[in-house]
């Protein structure tokens, strides 16, 4: 008995193995990959044509709308942003903002949601990458018509 259960699940385990081969891009006429809907997909040599790969340190891409927190002009592949520790502050907080030539944290960043002021980082504003995402010379993935209203420039 135990080995007729044996022999179901490995012919089960092969079974879902060569569906799940079924899925995989396909190669197009021309040589190069295609995915199941047609699209090219890239090879993994060339990232350099990445959309979403983050530029070098650079100047910082103009704001689009009043309140719109600023993009983070640099990589931050392997920053450690933990309850305990953030790396941005190494270089941003107020301390360490002139010998880094980093922008300050803003002292709003400093208070808390009813106002009252605190003498270290909100722990609502504490991790940075829920708002500051490092900027990428990016097409837009939908196509949009957004302009800021007039009177708020």
């Amino acid at each position: 008995m135990k080995t007729r259960s044996r022999l179901f699940s490995g012919a089960m385990c092969a079974l879902l193995m060569a569906s799940s081969l079924a899925v995989l891009p396909v190669q197009a006429a021309d040589g190069g990959l295609k995915s199941l809907r047609g699209a090219e997909i890239q090879a993994p040599e060339t990232e350099s044509t990445d959309p979403f790969k983050g530029t070098k340190d650079s100047a910082p891409i103009e704001r689009n709308y009043l309140q719109q927190p600023p993009v983070i002009p640099h990589k931050v592949d392997g920053y450690n942003i933990t309850r305990n520790f953030n790396k941005c502050m190494d270089c941003h907080a107020w301390n360490r903002y002139k010998e880094s030539g980093a922008t300050k944290v803003s002292l709003t960043h400093f208070k808390t949601r009813d106002g009252q002021e605190l003498s270290n980082i909100s722990p609502r504003r504490y991790f940075c990458m829920q708002c500051h995402v490092p900027q990428a010379d990016a097409k837009p993935l939908v196509a949009n018509k957004f302009k800021p209203a007039d009177g708020i420039k």
